[in-house]
């Protein structure tokens, strides 16, 4: 399973739909990953959100992450979780997850991402990549340059996230990344399912062509 095409679901930015329901339209448009993240649910609510999407990705055959929330993720039999610089650290979250459970890391540097791989993250995306109004936490984007320079620097699997669309992803892979995660340019348009499926060619034929 790659992660060509990574989709997080924001029930904000997707207009009010469910996360389950955002998650079934992406991996109906070919979406490889699904990550849950919302920052507001409580712990209860959160896990009822997994749980109903790792019914659509399980079904699919898509990866299903959990944001932050290695307790949920878990809980939810999601196949993995992704944490930031900020949160538990991968090799204590390492010690607790159970073999082949995927450790995913956000990392801002080539530092950063070497040492997340270091410790055990199964794949690192560099966050944000360009600047970005879907994560109002995100800071200033990296750029392309940087994204290059963690690709040299590192083995595992590589994400951009972070203002990333139509008009730039081929810009993205061709600089390395092995794939992309967005939240607007899918779950924030009418036609998720449309919009992932577009995505996912663009992606396909960069690939191709590199």
């Amino acid at each position: 399973m790659g992660y060509d095409l990574y989709v997080i679901t924001d029930e904000t930015v997707g207009g009010g739909r469910s996360h389950a329901e955002l998650a079934r339209r992406a991996v109906a448009g070919g979406a490889d990953v699904i990550q849950l993240r919302d920052k507001r649910l409580p712990g209860r609510d959160l896990l009822d959100a997994a749980s109903a999407i790792r019914e659509v990705t399980y079904d699919a055959g898509a990866l299903f992450i959990v944001n932050d929330r290695l307790d949920v993720a878990l809980a939810a039999g999601a196949d993995g979780v992704h944490l930031g610089e900020s949160d538990l650290p991968i090799r204590h979250a390492r010690r607790i997850a159970p073999p082949g459970f995927i450790i995913g890391a956000s990392v801002g540097s080539v530092a950063a991402a070497v040492r997340a791989g270091l410790e055990g993250a199964d794949y690192v995306a560099l966050s944000p990549t360009f600047s970005t109004t879907s994560k109002d936490d995100a800071g200033e984007g990296h750029g392309l340059a940087v994204l290059s320079a963690i690709r040299a620097a590192v083995s595992v699997p590589l994400i951009a996230i972070g203002g990333i669309n139509a008009g730039n992803v081929a810009d993205v892979i061709a600089a390395g990344a092995d794939g992309v995660a967005v939240i607007s340019a899918v779950v924030g348009v009418d036609d998720v399912t449309a919009a992932a499926r577009d995505l996912r060619a663009r992606i396909a034929a960069t690939k191709r062509g590199c």
